[in-house]
């Protein structure tokens, strides 16, 4: 195999590396979203539980102090927290993977409406993710 040939399978293995991270991000997400989707739901139903005390005339100081927990507040900050988390890994990924098939930095930011800086962030994010593993595996084991 000559050094071209090597070269280019040695491409198309990061690229395929990186389509599976960005195909795993995207399944996270998937997850996330189905519970964000249940959570956000039972929000909805506390809502309108609440609605219907304040129309009977109770007031904040009697409902809440008896509210079940989680708190609608705390069901929201908790699913966007995750949505977050998940949405920035996906992004991430699919930045990586659509540089690893041959889009600029540039193309990518105009893509996502962000800076090109944005992106080399991405990328960089990615890398670091990836050394930090490597040197987890490397490590002997006590």
């Amino acid at each position: 195999m000559t050094t071209t040939e090597r070269d280019a399978e040695d491409g198309a293995h990061l690229r395929d590396a990186a389509a599976d991270d960005a195909d795993a991000a995207l399944a996270a997400l998937a997850a996330q979203l189905e519970a964000s989707v249940a959570e956000l739901s039972s929000a909805r139903e506390r809502v309108a539980e609440l609605q219907e005390l304040r129309s009977q005339g109770l007031s904040w100081r009697a409902i809440v102090p008896r509210e079940a927990r989680p708190l609608i507040v705390e069901t929201l900050t908790r699913t966007l927290d995750g949505l977050g988390a998940v949405g920035g890994r996906f992004r991430r990924e699919e930045a990586v993977a659509l540089h690893g098939e041959g889009e600029t930095i540039a193309g990518i930011g105009r893509l996502f409406g962000v800076s090109r800086q944005r992106v080399s962030a991405y990328l960089q994010e990615h890398q670091q993710l990836l050394e930090r593993c490597a040197a987890r595996r490397d490590r002997p084991e006590p």
